[in-house]
């Protein structure tokens, strides 16, 4: 069964564009808990402008589930994971001025500073998972850096579905059997919907966890929040 992680960004966007604290981020996620999420995902960003990191400490709190916290491991970022210790941290190299994630890591030029970013977290009992592009070169770059997951960057996936879905999942395929083969977990994630999930999950069964945010929230506004979550659930094999 693969594990539904719900990424609250875009609640947060919604309350920063007017102040104060409605919605109530923190609320929304332990509704979404109560909902059947299998954990929550966040991606505090340096200019605050969604998730801040005053909302991943008061996550932490309160949360149940399994916390992610993604993020670019600028030193700010990783203060923040040491201090609130989530149950996983995954690196994705954006850019400061992104507005969304749009690449993975280079895990072959980026070795380095990727090893001693994940030994750092791992001392802490933090699960490392790598972002990256569905390449078996990067999946076993990712390995040798000592990260425990990769999370493929499913975007060009749910791009190519509707033309041909078979010919959009091949290259994930192969880079999730090349996951399987250097025993590292298998996480999935950006632009997944109700549309292509079910699909994904049936060519890669093994996948540990989605993280879905930007479909999630824009669906739950037809269908509310609670039957959206059961919605992802089940095509997530719940």
């Amino acid at each position: 069964m693969t594990k539904l992680s719900v990424n609250i960004n875009k609640i947060a966007v919604v309350r920063n564009s007017r102040g104060g604290n409605l919605p109530d981020v923190v609320r929304a996620a332990e509704d979404i808990e109560r909902f059947g999420a299998d954990g929550i995902t966040v991606h505090p960003r340096p200019d605050g402008r969604h998730i801040r990191y005053a909302d991943v400490r008061e996550l932490k709190r309160v949360l149940r589930t399994e916390l992610n916290v993604e993020g670019n491991p600028i030193p700010s970022f990783v203060d923040l994971v040491l201090e609130t210790r989530p149950a996983q941290v995954t690196l994705v190299p954006d850019a400061p001025d992104a507005i969304t994630s749009s690449a993975g890591w280079d895990t072959l030029a980026n070795r380095e500073f990727l090893t001693a970013i994940a030994a750092k977290f791992r001392e802490r009992g933090i699960r490392v998972s790598i972002f990256v592009d569905p390449d078996p070169r990067m999946v076993a770059g990712a390995k040798a850096c000592g990260a425990d997951r990769v999370e493929l960057y499913t975007e060009a996936y749910a791009r190519e579905y509707a033309a041909d879905p078979a010919a959009a999942v091949a290259p994930y395929l192969a880079a999730a059997e090349e996951a399987r083969r250097q025993g590292l977990g298998l996480n999935a994630g950006h632009d997944l919907s109700l549309e292509n999930l079910r699909y994904y999950l049936t060519r890669i069964p093994w996948t540990d966890e989605v993280s879905i945010g930007h479909a999630l929230i824009c669906d739950a506004l037809y269908y509310g929040l609670e039957n959206t979550v059961q919605l992802y659930r089940r095509e997530s094999g719940h």
